[in-house]
């Protein structure tokens, strides 16, 4: 965990015990710390520092306001998937000459608004987007500054949901399209081709598979410069792991950049990383209360007031996250499944969580929680979402207002 910390019994956010956020703000809610965040940018920033580089955050991971402003601040571009994105990071004045539109299916609408916003790099995912992109820039009298992305038929060796850079998905081209596909744009009066784009796949916690899959695209873009194209970025996509249990063993930070650099040894490029997870996943934790806490046999269920509408990860993903109390109570630890008041079976936080103590109206605090967390909510079983809290040094303050009852019918009729 990155700005988290047990002292004295308790679990504190920096200088902010995590109790007087729950007691404060109520549960369930999503906590982060400004430390976390900002060193973790910052190490990577100085890792990279050999190469010309942009850092282009995965705005999918975590999309908050004040969290996509924390990293502009920090000089971070951003990774885009989505019209709404584009607009969020438009709200917090971010540099759209550090934006790339990444996704596999966009809209006429989403290229048209993202031209005019004048993003850096469109990484294109077939055909029929290219040319779609094309008669939009032409429309505006523009050149599309693009890249195609490459599938390099690399198995990422993460769970199969996340796994994008092997032929069976629907994400990139081979590599014979992407070469035909650009030399096919310089037919196309609307289009510049910028770079080379990959990715691979979400939480990889082997490298191998990474510095093959950038030597594909290493290759690929020598081949282009020696065709006459003015290439100027090296899109190498994120996904890099992070440890979601203690003892769990991921690559370090080097590590990965090593992966990255080592096969791009000699080429003048802009190097584009797209790292969402592994900046935001350890700089936040899910807040909850115990409301139950009912025998099993040997173990026990602790029912809390977070489901899985509010942290899907566990069960879409079969996802491990660490569970603590807040505040540690003495005696004897014993076995608990940790679940939520979600009408399904899948609605398990963690399994075989050891704790002392437990009692009704506990707090809970589940580790990991700062990437795809929120950003995944949803209102299943019409449940408002959650708050989120953003802590810097010993000041906290709520950065998204817990959802009410009376939203969730919004722009409903009866």
């Amino acid at each position: 965990m990155s700005g988290f910390s047990a002292r004295r019994g308790l679990w504190w956010a920096e200088q902010v015990p995590l109790l007087s956020v729950a007691e404060f703000v109520g549960t369930p809610t999503y906590v982060y710390s400004t430390q976390g965040l900002v060193e973790r940018y910052q190490a990577l920033d100085r890792a990279l520092v050999s190469c010309p580089h942009l850092i282009a955050y995965s705005v999918k991971a975590n999309s908050n306001l004040a969290l996509l402003k924390l990293m502009a601040e920090q000089g971070a571009g951003f990774d885009i998937v989505s019209l709404g994105e584009l607009a969020r990071v438009r709200k917090v004045r971010a540099d759209m000459r550090r934006v790339v539109f990444s996704g596999v299916g966009k809209t006429a609408e989403e290229l048209d608004v993202a031209l005019a916003a004048k993003i850096a790099l469109f990484n294109v995912e077939s055909a029929s987007e290219l040319v779609m992109l094309d008669a939009l820039a032409r429309r505006r009298k523009m050149k599309a500054p693009f890249a195609i992305r490459v599938n390099p038929d690399v198995d990422a060796r993460t769970h199969r949901h996340l796994a994008t850079g092997s032929r069976e998905t629907k994400f990139g081209v081979p590599v014979t399209e992407a070469k035909a596909l650009y030399a096919w744009s310089r037919g196309m009066k609307g289009l510049r081709a910028l770079g080379v784009d990959g990715h691979i796949g979400s939480q990889m916690t082997r490298v191998a598979p990474l510095e093959r899959a950038v030597g594909t695209l290493a290759r690929l873009y020598r081949s282009l410069c020696a065709d006459g194209f003015g290439l100027e970025y090296l899109d190498v996509g994120g996904g890099w792991g992070i440890d979601y249990q203690q003892g769990e063993r991921v690559p370090t930070m080097q590590t990965f950049v090593d992966a990255v650099l080592k096969p791009l040894r000699g080429l003048a490029t802009t190097v584009v990383v797209e790292p969402g997870r592994w900046l935001v996943g350890n700089a936040g934790v899910l807040l909850a209360r115990v409301q139950h806490v009912k025998p099993s046999g040997q173990s026990a269920f602790a029912i809390v007031d977070a489901g899985m509408n509010d942290l899907l990860r566990p069960a879409l993903y079969q996802a491990k996250h660490a569970v603590t109390a807040v505040a540690r109570r003495p005696g004897r630890a014993r076995e608990y499944t940790v679940v939520g008041p979600i009408c399904e079976t899948a609605d398990v936080m963690a399994k075989a969580v050891r704790l002392s103590g437990l009692q009704q109206g506990d707090v809970l605090a589940i580790h990991s929680a700062g990437a795809y967390g929120m950003s995944m909510a949803s209102n299943y079983n019409s449940r408002p979402r959650p708050a989120e809290v953003l802590v810097e040094g010993g000041r906290f303050r709520v950065i998204r207002e817990r959802e009410t009852v009376e939203q969730l019918w919004r722009g409903e009729t009866l």
